[in-house]
């Protein structure tokens, strides 16, 4: 028997340990420079919000098998103990008599099980529907989490690539600035060459520190999606993910409300509400239940031989209890329940329209950004053209300092811009696949 015990613990052991491993392998599973399909991975398995989704649906597990435990024989018992101070006494054929002992005790075992119950059928048939309902909840934390997780690492990439960009704008800056400085002290030019050189140096060097802090933020509630400290580490910055192979999107597809998860939580809450109106049309039913139950009676004047002897008693039969009148209850609680059916069917006919209108803004955005994208990329080339033959142009003395200088600043606000417009038009594409339904959780 010892043995058992200690290799019970052993086993006990051992799986706490294997379990710790397990967690702390998974916590290691997410790498340094992850992918977005890693992040969506973890994401997926370890976001709170999807966690607690979890826990609602074994709540909701719980709550049907609670409700459904009222089908299972019902035991309960029950006891007294009673010492008279003063013995009950009654007039029988005009004398006054003590009826009872001083001391008396009971104890009673009763089971009960029931036959027919209008809430027993109703919660029977509601269980489907709560089931479905709690996996419509798990799957909605996981749209909103890919939605929000996919945002959060575009935004991310777009911000390292304008870190990138303005690392290379300071260094183009401080090379002119270097030359002008020398320019100066030849005294091929004045001061104020290497002086607005100086100003856009720190400028560039404070949109850079800038740029450095909402890039932490940015990592913060990235790790804050995945249920991350924010001290794990993570860098996304040797990513070297083409942003541009994911801007494409089918517009020709056609908008199917039903997709839509909300559209399926109503639909569902709808079904709910009608067999709730189903339920109090059951109210007319009766409640039948069998019972048998076990009584021992003990009775003695002496509180020391109360539990000598016994007096035991015993019954089974039917209860049966038929609503007559309750005074119109049953009719108004139907007639609100189906009240309630007609709010939601106009809840259904709003929604629908909302998930149009929100669709119609999504893929139109999606256009325009689109446009806006194509037009900022086209801006990048040009810019950088004319940044190259001014940049010629001024070491051979035929442009001024001031027109490299606009020619820079152009060329660095043409490339933010295409990461700013790349950036939106992959949040509206997401938003657009959010709108049609077909945001991929799995």
């Amino acid at each position: 028997m010892i043995r058992q015990i200690k290799n019970i613990v052993l086993s006990l052991c051992l799986g706490l340990s294997t379990f710790s491993l397990i967690a702390q392998e998974k916590e290691e599973e997410l790498p340094v420079t992850p992918s977005l399909q890693q992040l969506l991975d973890y994401a997926l398995v370890n976001s709170i919000n999807i966690r607690n989704a979890y826990l609602g649906e074994e709540i909701g597990e719980k709550e049907i098998q609670s409700a459904l435990s009222g089908y299972y024989p019902q035991v309960m018992a029950s006891g007294t103990l009673n010492h008279y101070l003063e013995i009950p006494t009654n007039i029988i054929g005009g004398n006054l008599i003590q009826m009872g002992q001083r001391n008396t005790s009971n104890v009673i075992a009763e089971a009960n099980q029931a036959l027919l119950n209008p809430d027993l059928m109703r919660a029977s048939r509601a269980a489907r529907l709560i089931r479905e309902r709690t996996k419509q909840t798990v799957e909605e934390q996981k749209i909103s989490t890919v939605v929000d997780v996919s945002k959060a690492y575009y935004d991310i990439l777009t911000t390292e690539e304008q870190i990138k960009i303005i690392q290379e704008n300071i260094s183009r800056i401080q090379r002119q600035f270097t030359d002008a400085n020398v320019r100066y002290e030849v005294g091929l030019v004045d001061k104020t060459d290497y002086k607005r050189a100086q100003i856009s140096l720190n400028n560039a060097q404070a949109e850079l520190k800038k740029t450095h802090e909402f890039r932490k933020y940015k990592y913060d509630f990235l790790k804050q999606l995945l249920a991350l400290p924010v001290s794990h580490l993570m860098d996304l910055s040797f990513n070297k993910e083409n942003l541009e192979a994911r801007v494409l999107l089918d517009t020709t597809d056609v908008l199917d409300e039903e997709r839509r998860i909300e559209y399926r939580q109503l639909v569902n809450m709808k079904r709910e509400q009608e067999l709730n109106t189903q339920f109090q049309k059951w109210q007319f039913l009766p409640t039948i239940g069998a019972y048998a139950n076990y009584q021992l009676n003990f009775f003695n004047p002496r509180f020391g031989d109360l539990y000598n002897r016994s007096f035991p008693n015993s019954a089974v039969g039917l209860t049966l209890s038929i609503p007559i009148f309750q005074g119109l209850r049953r009719h108004h609680e139907i007639r609100k329940s189906q009240l309630q059916e007609m709010q939601l069917e106009w809840d259904m006919v709003d929604l629908k329209n909302r998930i149009g209108v929100e669709y119609s803004q999504a893929i139109t955005n999606y256009r325009a950004y689109m446009t806006d994208w194509k037009m900022s990329r086209e801006n990048v080339a040009l810019s950088e053209e004319v940044y190259n033959i001014i940049k010629l142009q001024y070491d051979e003395g035929i442009k001024t300092y001031l027109d490299l200088m606009i020619s820079e600043t152009d060329l660095r606000t043409s490339q933010l811009n295409y990461l700013n417009a790349l950036y939106t038009l992959l949040a509206s594409k997401i938003d657009v696949e959010r709108a049609l339904g077909n945001v991929q959780i799995q």
